[in-house]
């Protein structure tokens, strides 16, 4: 579903991100961890058509980013790490105005809006702008927008800051439900105890490369997730 080949990316003479490999298949959670500052969000931007990379090529649903953009932006939903919302709009026009854009029929979006805004608990929110949303009702509504128009692959960039116990939880069943269905997951997390349960793959990264990748069982070994990322670091 995401295919990321020798991914290269340099910000003047810093090597954000230095030839970077991840194969993310379908109905796989895939987490993505690291220290602050190695290159998680650079790559996330690349994956996405964001940022221009320096070499490498990257692959949604086996169609190019660069070569492709809308292509694969159709099939793909990304939540940043801080939303950026259009304030300006209430909950509802800036949620019709992301089913305008994927082109979903009115009838099929007003039917997920409901159930996803109802999951949680952001219905009676949706008349106001999101001006006076606080950063975890942001948060819920950069969720709901991401789901409905049942993408592919959904990116997310440390998904769960600023969610509340209840919608982490909620979040957590809704990525489950998604790979169960096919689709696919790739996300970074500084909550490497939510990562060690939740994902089926995880890959760690180090001032740009690739430190370890694998399923749970072969990146962690008999340790912890958070005691192997931290001997890695150690190293």
């Amino acid at each position: 579903m995401l295919n990321i080949e020798h991914l290269t990316k340099r910000y003047g003479d810093k090597l954000a991100v230095d030839d970077l490999s991840l194969h993310i298949a379908p109905g796989e959670i895939y987490g993505f961890i690291g220290p602050n500052g190695a290159g998680k969000t650079t790559t996330i931007k690349c994956a996405v058509g964001i940022l221009q990379f320096d070499s490498g090529a990257v692959f949604i649903d086996n169609h190019s980013i660069a070569e492709e953009p809308l292509y694969c932006k159709g099939v793909l939903a990304y939540i940043p790490d801080n939303p950026d919302l259009y304030e300006y709009m209430s909950g509802i026009k800036y949620l019709n105005f992301i089913g305008d854009i994927f082109r979903i029929p009115p009838d099929e979006r007003q039917l997920k809006i409901r159930k996803l805004a109802d999951t949680f608990g952001l219905t009676k929110d949706l008349a106001q702008p999101i001006a006076s949303y606080s950063h975890g009702m942001k948060q819920k509504l950069a969720v709901i927008a991401a789901w409905i128009h049942a993408p592919k692959l959904i990116v997310m960039d440390e998904p769960f800051v600023g969610l509340d116990p209840k919608a982490s939880h909620t979040l957590k069943l809704m990525m489950r439900e998604h790979c169960d269905a096919g689709g696919a997951i790739f996300f970074s997390t500084h909550v490497l105890e939510v990562a060690e349960k939740l994902c089926d793959k995880v890959a760690i990264i180090r001032q740009g490369k690739l430190v370890r990748s694998g399923t749970m069982e072969e990146v962690k070994g008999d340790d912890s997730l958070e005691e192997a990322f931290l001997e890695l670091e150690a190293e």
